[in-house]
């Protein structure tokens, strides 16, 4: 029985893992892009990229499902062209983890990302640094600590993922059924005991990140 929920929080940190490192590239680019850009439809993007946060889970799942399913035009392609299934698989997992938490770090990174000074940008093209020197030496380390707080929090956001994972990964012991879909197994099956191990393993890991996000965030604020 505890076997199966350490292999169960390992599968979860492997997902969660991934999903955060994706997110932190496609995240700080897209928060980039909309603390620095100034295009017409910013607004509407920036709803659209938002929509992750507020719809069900189920909805998404559903979206990914025609999207990288056998029969989606993505997931039809990949499997037709290189022989690659998403659906059923740990890395199916992967993609719903990261489309749930992707806007908690695309937000942080966007107002990390704004409340730098472009005055000490403008002072660092004067001297002669080009645009990457100036991201990677001026902007990026002076948002690391805002961007990071949301890495954290979109880590334990993907930890924590059920209904699109269900829905895209399912639940296979061992290859897909993470902490949280083991937990609505155990209850399910009436397994109080390993319901009750499988809650308190969550719970734990998932203070131990809010609490770190927490004192990144009163870092950058300033407070010791």
């Amino acid at each position: 029985m505890e076997s199966s929920a350490w292999v169960a929080l390992a599968l979860s940190l492997k997902v969660a893992g991934w999903a955060t490192a994706i997110n932190l590239v496609l995240g700080v680019a897209a928060g980039y892009a909309l603390a620095r850009m100034r295009f017409i439809w910013r607004d509407l993007l920036d709803a659209l990229l938002t929509l992750p946060m507020v719809l069900p889970p189920t909805v998404l799942g559903y979206y990914l499902l025609v999207l990288v399913g056998r029969r989606g035009w993505l997931g039809g392609w990949l499997h037709e062209t290189f022989g690659i299934q998403l659906i059923f698989t740990w890395q199916g997992a992967v993609i719903a983890a990261s489309l749930v938490a992707f806007p908690l770090v695309m937000k942080a990174a966007r107002a990390a990302f704004e409340g730098v000074d472009t005055r000490l940008e403008q002072a660092a093209r004067v001297l002669g640094l080009g645009e990457a020197a100036v991201f990677f030496r001026v902007t990026l380390p002076m948002a690391w600590h805002g961007i990071l707080a949301g890495v954290l929090l979109a880590f334990a956001r993907a930890l924590g993922e059920f209904g699109a994972t269900l829905m895209v990964a399912g639940s296979i012991p061992g290859k897909t059924q993470t902490l949280s879909i083991a937990v609505f197994e155990a209850v399910q099956a009436g397994q109080d005991d390993q319901a009750n191990l499988l809650v308190l393993i969550t719970s734990v890991t998932c203070i131990a990140v809010l609490l770190a996000a927490g004192r990144l965030s009163r870092v950058r604020g300033g407070v010791a």
